[in-house]
């Protein structure tokens, strides 16, 4: 049997993180620059049933069977396998690597998630479907986070730009013109989880002042539909600003990312803000070609330790 590859691109949320998961849209678009993968293989040398699985970006080397079935890549593994509901299991390895920075907003967890679930599914004979990949990432990502909005595992498994809100249809967004993204990482990691629990902490003591919030936010992510679509970036730019200062109010922000969010916008950036989580990870950028290398450069000269330049553009028509 050959190597099976599962892949899957890492994300950034352009608007409407934190509110999202309080029933308020949101607006993000794959990134394929970095990606997860899951490579998997028959294994020889174990008996049937017996599953390895490797990840040694963070050092780990060990059977399915002696992981926590809540260890994420257990659960990614164990619910394909349900989903699947196969008599005989062969005896595989499960390779597992990533270049998404972990914890900073791009959706890590969720990519090697799905890259996992293709990989397994496939290798296995029965490859599962984009929205049944989305679904099982999602069971894995209320591991990592919790509450999770439903967002990451989406955009990531469809690798299209989605228009998201919770309990309503998933939106592709059919684009018209291309837009130009740097992503900026301040090198500083926090757990989405973290940040997540926290200002449902703070929601539930005062819920009318921050449901005020979610609600502009929202409204924020309504406008930047029509204008992302037609790369408008006068008006993404002028959102994606509303937008930073109201993360800012919410305590999301923090030195590091205004600093970021400051250089880009002097440089030239049409507009800025945190992506995803807060207090660390990374910012975001609107530019127009002629800015990007300006912006990139503006954001590593105060100090960004990695910078992505990204692109959104019209989806070819098959």
């Amino acid at each position: 049997m050959a190597v099976i590859t599962g892949k899957a691109p890492g994300k950034i949320i352009l608007f409407g993180e934190h509110a999202v998961v309080y029933g308020q849209p949101a607006i993000a678009i794959p990134v394929a620059k970095v990606k997860a993968t899951a490579h998997v293989f028959p294994d020889f040398e174990s008996r049937a049933g017996e599953i390895h699985i490797q990840a040694l970006d963070i050092g780990l080397d060990t059977f399915l069977f002696e992981l926590d079935p809540q260890h994420p890549l257990a659960a990614a593994v164990n619910l394909t396998l349900a989903e699947l509901q196969l008599e005989h299991i062969p005896a595989f390895q499960v390779q597992i690597s990533s270049n998404i920075p972990i914890s900073a907003g791009m959706g890590s967890g969720a990519a090697i998630s799905a890259a996992v679930i293709r990989g397994v599914s496939a290798f296995l004979g029965r490859p599962l479907p984009d929205s049944t990949v989305s679904a099982l990432t999602y069971e894995v990502e209320r591991i990592h986070h919790g509450n999770p909005s439903g967002i990451d595992n989406n955009v990531i498994a469809y690798n299209k730009p989605v228009y998201y809100q919770r309990g309503q249809a998933l939106q592709f967004l059919q684009i018209e013109n291309e837009t130009h993204w740097v992503i900026g990482d301040t090198g500083e990691k926090t757990p989405t989880l973290e940040t997540v629990s926290d200002l449902g902490t703070r929601h539930a003591d005062k819920p009318h002042y921050y449901d005020q919030i979610f609600q502009t936010i929202g409204v924020i992510a309504q406008k930047a539909r029509r204008a992302l679509i037609e790369a408008d970036i006068k008006t993404l730019g002028s959102l994606l600003n509303e937008n930073q200062a109201l993360l800012s109010e919410l305590d999301l922000s923090c030195t590091s990312l205004d600093s970021l969010i400051k250089a880009a916008l002097d440089a030239g950036a049409e507009g800025a803000k945190l992506s995803g989580g807060g207090r660390g990870g990374n910012m975001i950028a609107l530019a127009s070609p002629a800015k990007m290398d300006a912006v990139e450069k503006a954001l590593y000269d105060v100090g960004a330790v990695n910078v992505i330049s990204t692109k959104l553009a019209r989806e070819p028509q098959s």
